[in-house]
Parts: structure tokens; C-alpha cells; sequence
């Protein structure tokens, strides 16, 4: 039987969206309040982030950095 990573799902959490870009989960979940990252709230307390639009407010926020 195969397992499959919960980290390669097409959603993710909040805190692993976090632990991947390392940033603190405070900031992370501020990202998603302010309706800079778009999310999904699942039940009460669950949030998860798309990958694709992860990765897409990853590229249209990038910026060169000064060396």
C-alpha cells in the first residue's frame, strides 16, 4: 500500500504554507486575512491554501533582490 505525503496534496495547511516559505505561521496567516493569499476555511478552525495559487502570488510578488 502506498502512503502519500500530506505535504504533495493540491491543498495545504496554513502552518505548512509557512514551514515551506519560512516565514513565521503569524505572518502566513496574516497573508490569508488581509485577502492577500487566497484560502478556503474548512469547519471552525481549518484553513488551506491552493498550491497553484501558492505559487502563483509567489511569482507576481517577486521582486529582485539587492545584492
Amino acid at each position: 500500500m502506498e502512503t502519500k505525503d500530506p505535504e504533495s496534496g493540491q491543498w495545504i495547511t496554513v502552518p505548512q504554507m509557512a514551514r515551506m516559505l519560512h516565514i513565521p505561521r503569524s505572518r502566513a496567516y496574516e497573508l490569508v486575512a488581509q485577502g492577500e493569499l487566497p484560502a478556503v476555511r474548512i469547519g471552525a478552525k481549518s484553513i488551506r491554501v491552493n498550491r497553484a495559487e501558492l505559487q502563483k502570488f509567489l511569482l507576481e510578488s517577486r521582486r529582485v533582490a539587492a545584492s
